[in-house]
């Protein structure tokens, strides 16, 4: 009968050995990605040659000014002031329906174009044209979309 197992030898590679396995996995790796390798060793000699790897070296040793700086930036009034304009238009914006802003940018877009082609013939309006002109269903529905929006605005400034 054979003598029980008393104890377990593990195999312990030296630093020496391990070196040399992770050199060997490395060497498999290039081998097998060398046209990646390739690839980026090419973009990284464009960016040297570009001046673009030194300057990110230079703004690496000077992130720490880099950082005060864009902090004391943006926090400057104007630009806290900008942020919170785009915040609460943002807000108005993403609230109001798409079709309505769609509809109301064309019809901007032809009231510009209207105007546009009109706007170099030098005539004066009368009181009389401005009277008649209502009578136009374009131009009433215009005045009265204009004082219905009005309605609104003032209602909400209250």
């Amino acid at each position: 009968m054979a003598a029980p197992i008393t104890s377990i030898k593990r195999n312990e590679l030296t630093p020496e050995e391990i070196k040399q396995n992770k050199l060997e996995e490395l060497q498999s790796l290039i081998a097998e990605q060398d046209q990646a390798l390739n690839k980026i060793l090419e973009i990284t000699g464009e960016l040297d040659g570009a001046g673009v790897l030194d300057a990110l070296k230079a703004m690496m040793k000077a992130k720490d000014d880099i950082a005060r700086i864009a902090v004391e930036q943006a926090s400057r009034d104007p630009v806290t002031n900008i942020i919170n304009h785009v915040l609460n238009a943002t807000s108005v914006i993403s609230s109001i329906d798409p079709e309505v802003t769609a509809k109301l940018a064309a019809s901007v877009k032809s009231g510009l174009n209207e105007a546009e082609h009109y706007s170099g013939n030098g005539q004066k309006v009368s009181i009389f044209q401005l009277m008649t002109a209502l009578n136009d269903p374009d131009t009433n529905r215009a005045v009265k979309f204009g004082l219905d929006f009005l309605k609104g605005m003032g209602k909400a400034l209250k």
